[in-house]
């Protein structure tokens, strides 16, 4: 993280679905999803990390200790609006594949685009966890993603 990024870094409130809040710093800086990656992970019917992949490890910036046992959520970027995981939640609680465009938050407070699929892990007809596998988004989703988000915010915003 260069001295500027550092001067520029904002510390903002962000609220999960739980409830549970916590205080994240923000930089305005895309790290680009690196090319023939893919980021997988796997967590447990609570969204706790269970296993992270080295690709996500790195794209993080979190360490293998620090993602497991974390929830998912850590990742959560402000610009993201709760509808788009309650349609995430709505749909894997249903027992069907989700597919997204995603803006994460990187530990060093800048950002990465995904497009992630999660799948529900279902053993003995059990629901055991779910699977999240991400890939390099195109920037015109990326661009279309990001318009639709600020529109969803800004109606979350006024209710």
């Amino acid at each position: 993280m260069s001295e500027q990024d550092i001067e520029e870094m904002a510390h903002v409130a962000i609220s999960y679905f739980d409830g549970t809040q916590r205080t994240a710093a923000l930089v305005d800086r895309e790290v680009p999803y690196p090319d023939g990656k893919l980021i997988v992970s796997r967590t447990d019917p609570q969204g706790i990390i269970t296993h992270a992949n080295q690709a996500f490890i790195d794209m993080s910036g979190y360490s293998e200790a620090e993602l497991i046992g974390a929830k998912h959520c850590i990742l959560r970027h402000p610009d993201m609006p709760a509808a788009a995981f309650q349609d995430l939640w709505d749909t894997i609680g249903q027992g069907n594949k989700w597919h997204g465009y995603v803006k994460n938050l990187r530990k060093d407070g800048a950002y990465y685009w995904v497009k992630a699929t999660v799948i529900p892990n279902i053993r003995n007809s059990r629901l055991v966890g779910y699977t999240s596998v991400r890939r390099k988004p195109s920037r015109r989703k990326i661009e279309e993603s990001e318009a639709l988000y600020q529109t969803l915010l800004a109606a979350e915003c006024k209710a």
